[in-house]
């Protein structure tokens, strides 16, 4: 799923106030950071995660490594980014703007 700029907009209006949740860190991407950042997408559907100063992924890593399981890279500013994934088990559903 791809987002217009319009949905993106919509959600980063909804990541402002969030807190990050995950981190990554000096470890990297692996396979368990992956699993919890489905886990976590499935129940909230957006989330922010901090990039620490010792990690030594690239902004191209991140894109590369989320979209093997379809998640959305909404927003990134600084070392935080802002993830979107549709989730039918949600608890409170993210209703997105319709594409044009």
């Amino acid at each position: 799923m791809v987002l217009s700029p319009k949905q993106k907009a919509y959600l980063k209006g909804l990541a402002h106030p969030l807190k990050a949740c995950f981190q990554i860190g000096k470890e990297g991407l692996s396979k368990n950071l992956q699993n919890d950042l489905l886990n976590y997408l499935k129940k909230h559907e957006l989330m922010k995660v901090t990039i620490l100063n010792n990690s030594s992924v690239t902004l191209n890593e991140i894109e590369q490594f989320l979209s093997e399981v379809e998640i959305e890279l909404v927003q990134s500013i600084g070392h935080i980014i802002v993830l979107y994934k549709h989730s039918e088990d949600a608890k409170n559903p993210i209703i997105l703007p319709m594409k044009k």
